[in-house]
């Protein structure tokens, strides 16, 4: 998980930000096929004329393929309604070059508006292409440092689920969050999202400390935090946030319990990755992760089981929900950044979320508690706001 594409699908190395475990949502949707609506709906709908035309640049061959082939299905599903715009498919081999290619070509085609790409190194190549041309594009990836104006990043990102546990713990009147993180890019993320919620609040500085992996290394960052703890009073704050999985999180568990630090008395919070039982969160039962709601994209599932017999990955709900915007924004002559930021957002399979202008994307999240052998939802999505 050292890249910076995260790969937070099921706690896999090195693809992309696609969904996370069996993620979505369904609320305020529309009457067709469960598709994402405007919250705030703006002109009426258009029966004719130009609806513009959009490209969805996905990996249709080479190592990627067998991702966006679901993805490209998942789209063109979103897209079979009566209405929609035209849509223009290219494949990016699934590498930053092909990408640069498929954005040109998709342009010169006249597409106002591009969905994908996957990756987050195919999305740093098609975002100064397409900001030349004044197309948005609504990128797959979750790599939030490739978030500008005119390019959002719909991937369900580290920083999202820290801001859901943030507000979770404030609700609880919990204290302050503290972080013991491995040092790679998905760690950082979730740090630096800490460090700027905290700084918003005008509260000081978290303690956050970064760990490589192994146990010297772990026994190490948690004996700093255990420095923190008087003995016989209780600890100066109130959650941990930490964002180990497999072995080190076992290790990372047993460093707390012979430190002495009390689980009763601390909340422990992590990544939308421990629904996994693979990650081992089975270790810190009792622990809170934020990701969208499983219930809430049933109907985009059943309506794909029946056009295409079989189920969708997780990983297609943001190539489903990037086409419904497309076909709602088109059908209400929107098909631009100023149907793209309306406040209201929208609320698709993944959830309500919302696009702001310089790129940054706000979703709302559920709150799960991990159990021995599953995972329970404590605190539902919020409907709008974050």
């Amino acid at each position: 998980m050292r890249r910076r594409t995260f790969g937070l699908l099921f706690g896999t190395p090195g693809l992309i930000a696609l969904g996370l475990g069996t993620l979505g949502l369904a609320g305020c949707q529309s009457a067709q096929t469960g598709a994402p609506a405007a919250l705030n709906q703006g002109p009426g709908p258009r029966t004719g004329g130009d609806l513009g035309r959009v490209a969805i640049l996905l990996p249709l061959s080479g190592k990627l393929a067998e991702i966006g082939k679901p993805m490209l299905r998942a789209a063109q599903l979103a897209l079979s309604v009566e209405g929609s715009p035209g849509l223009l498919v290219k494949d990016t081999g699934g590498t930053p070059d092909g990408a640069a290619r498929a954005a040109q070509e998709a342009i010169e085609a006249g597409a106002r508006m591009i969905l994908g790409p996957v990756t987050s190194p195919e999305t740093a190549m098609v975002a100064p292409i397409a900001k030349r041309a004044g197309v948005p594009v609504l990128a797959f990836t979750n790599d939030q440092a490739q978030s500008q104006p005119g390019v959002w990043t719909l991937g369900i990102s580290p920083g999202q689920q820290v801001r859901r546990l943030w507000a979770a713990m404030k609700a609880e009147n919990a204290g302050p969050i503290v972080a013991i993180l491995p040092d790679n890019d998905f760690g950082k993320a979730m740090g630096d999202e800490l460090t700027r919620l905290a700084a918003a609040e005008g509260r000081a500085a978290p303690f956050v400390r970064m760990h490589g992996p192994g146990k010297d290394a772990i026994v190490s960052a948690v004996g700093e935090l255990a420095g923190m703890v008087v003995a016989d009073q209780p600890p100066p704050f109130g959650a941990i946030l930490i964002g180990a999985v497999g072995n080190d999180l076992r290790v990372l568990e047993k460093a707390l319990k012979d430190a002495k630090i009390d689980r009763n008395k601390i909340k422990l919070l992590g990544p939308a990755l421990w629904i996994d039982p693979a990650s081992g969160s089975a270790a810190v039962a009792g622990a809170l992760f934020a990701m969208p709601d499983p219930d809430l994209r049933r109907d985009m599932v059943k309506a794909f089981e029946t056009k295409y017999k079989e189920t969708p990955p997780p990983r297609v709900d943001l190539a489903y929900d990037a086409g419904s915007i497309a076909r709602v924004l088109a059908s209400q002559g929107q098909l631009s950044v100023a149907g793209l930021t309306q406040p209201g957002g929208f609320a698709g399979v993944d959830g309500w979320f919302a696009l702001s202008g310089d790129g940054q994307v706000r979703r709302g999240l559920a709150v799960f508690r991990v159990d021995r052998t599953r995972s329970t939802k404590i605190a539902a999505a919020p409907s709008a706001g974050s």
